[in-house]
């Protein structure tokens, strides 16, 4: 079913204001949903409603807490979150990291003791509307086997990296995995089959049924109790497929997010403090040589990439443009939402005295 952005924008900025966050904190965590929907991201959209009103429930997270800076310097921040919501620790942390990139050419970021914080490519982009090159990661719940593990460890570690380009700006934006365990869990809410070697057994053995795995993916990274099996690396389950190259990107990213942060590894999110660690990095182009120059440059390179001989019913696309093609679209034609999801809103709709958008009303 789909139904216009706008109302699950206004839907969810009810729910939010009703579960405590402030007016501008709800409006923002609302958009980075909306806009994930409009994208075609559906695995960090309005999907993800009833688990962030879990954490809420469980006290992962805490509405009414604000970021605060530990420690700064002209090119960098260490951000707590408190608890407070991802989005709203990083896009605190972002906006301070392109101040200081204007005036400095580059700048990093850290935030300890956060939550989930949406897709990646939001706090990239936003770098990217200001004409900088942003990078935004993040560790999360113990999901990923690493190479001939048998066992998870790892987070899915999204890396997320913008370049100002036309018609849009380069946007790669994706887990260090072979997928994120919210793609599992759209399809498990589907009943579909997943279709690749994305997830393996306690014998690493690959598994295809969707719910069996999120049924393990969700006893992995929410107890203590951790079965075998998991998400595989980029390179999907051989050696021989370089899927260690995979491993050392899920590596680097848990270096720069868990350790710089001194905040928890992934592997023990579930137990404790139950935190997250983002990492940020802007960079101002515009010290290597003129902005409009590299920008005709790189969108020049794109172009030539998009018309090389390809196979033929397919097409050559770079990163980002599905993404700017889904959102052009969903704008129009509404945002789809599954049918558990729908069952979600509405439960959370009856628990929070906010009415449900008149579509989904069956």
């Amino acid at each position: 079913m789909r139904i216009s952005a706008e109302k699950e924008r206004k839907f969810l900025e009810a729910v939010f204001q009703k579960q405590n966050f402030s007016k501008q904190d709800g409006k923002l965590l609302a958009d980075t949903l909306v806009d994930a929907d409009l994208r075609g991201i559906s695995s960090h959209g309005i999907q993800r409603l009833a688990w962030y009103t879990r954490m809420i429930k469980d006290h992962t997270l805490e509405p009414t807490q604000q970021p605060e800076i530990l420690k700064e310097t002209s090119t960098s921040v260490l951000v707590d979150a408190n608890k407070s919501m991802g989005q709203i620790a990083s896009a605190f942390t972002m906006n301070k990291l392109i101040e200081k990139t204007k005036k400095m050419g580059l700048s990093m970021g850290v935030i300890r003791n956060s939550n989930h914080f949406g897709t990646a490519g939001y706090y990239s982009r936003m770098a990217c509307k200001e004409g900088l090159i942003g990078i935004s990661t993040t560790n999360t719940r113990p999901l990923v086997v690493p190479t001939n593990s048998l066992e998870a460890f790892l987070g899915s570690n999204a890396f997320a990296f913008t370049f100002p380009a036309d018609p849009h700006p380069f946007v790669f934006d994706g887990a260090t995995s072979v997928v994120s365990s919210g793609k599992i869990q759209v399809l498990a809410k589907k009943g579909e089959q997943i279709p690749g070697d994305w997830a393996v057994d306690e014998n690493r053995e690959v598994l295809h049924d969707a719910k069996t795995v999120e049924d393990n993916l969700a006893t992995i990274a929410f107890s203590e109790d951790r079965p075998g099996g998991g998400v595989l690396t980029l390179g999907g389950q051989k050696e021989s497929n370089s899927n260690y190259k995979g491993f050392g990107n899920s590596l680097i990213i848990e270096i720069l997010t868990g350790i710089l942060a001194q905040g928890s590894l992934s592997a023990d999110t579930n137990t404790g403090k139950h935190d997250f660690s983002q990492f940020f990095m802007t960079i101002d182009p515009a010290v290597f040589g003129d902005l409009e120059v590299l920008k005709k440059n790189v969108s020049e390179m794109f172009d030539r990439i998009r018309n090389l001989k390809h196979v033929p019913g397919t097409k050559i696309m770079i990163p980002g443009d599905r993404e700017y093609k889904h959102y052009e679209e969903n704008k129009v034609q509404g945002v789809a939402i599954d049918d558990e999801t729908i069952a979600e809103m509405k439960q959370v709709g009856t628990e929070f005295g906010v009415e449900i958008p008149a579509e989904i009303i069956r």
